[in-house]
């Protein structure tokens, strides 16, 4: 049994601590996942907590197979893409408060973001998994629902299309 199983079984018995646990284990790579989504740290946090309640209010139902956090990223992934639609402006990060050069350092991730951004919705979710997120291909697969040979091709396809943009930025 792995440990998820585990905690979750825990956690349906009404276990708070499991529960603490569940949250302190993923709450990072939740907030990691809608940061680069959004772009917006106030965002990411609500959109992480958000995910949390929607994962806790169906979590009667939820059957363990694979995963936790492809579970969540799956959720989290949904409430971003809603969200994106709603929302068109990127909103700016604040300054470092130490380093040789904030504002280099800001410029350079507001490139970044923007060249991101204009990546098409499939390619910026595989892109996001894979390099900010760290997931392997086949997780991302599963969580994307689609097959590793597209999965690996999005990803050829976003590198060439992001070293167009951040050329074209430069």
């Amino acid at each position: 049994m792995d440990a998820d199983f585990l905690l979750i079984h825990k956690m349906k018995n009404g276990d708070e601590a499991a529960m603490e646990k569940f949250v302190q284990k993923y709450y990072p790579v939740v907030l990691k996942y809608c940061r680069y989504h959004m772009f917006s740290k106030e965002l990411a946090e609500d959109l992480t907590q958000e995910t949390f309640e929607r994962f806790f209010r169906t979590f009667a139902s939820y059957q363990h197979a694979g995963k936790l956090a492809n579970y969540l990223y799956v959720i989290a992934g949904n409430l971003c893409r809603d969200r994106y639609k709603q929302k068109s402006e990127l909103p700016l990060e604040e300054l470092p408060e130490n380093g040789e050069n904030p504002l280099a350092a800001v410029e350079s991730r507001m490139d970044i973001e923007r060249a991101i951004k204009r990546l098409p919705e499939e390619m910026r979710e595989v892109i996001i998994l894979h390099y900010f997120q760290n997931l392997k291909l086949k997780e991302i697969a599963d969580i994307t629902g689609i097959g590793l040979s597209l999965v690996k091709y999005r990803i050829r396809k976003a590198k060439e299309l992001l070293s167009i943009y951040m050329g074209e930025e430069a």
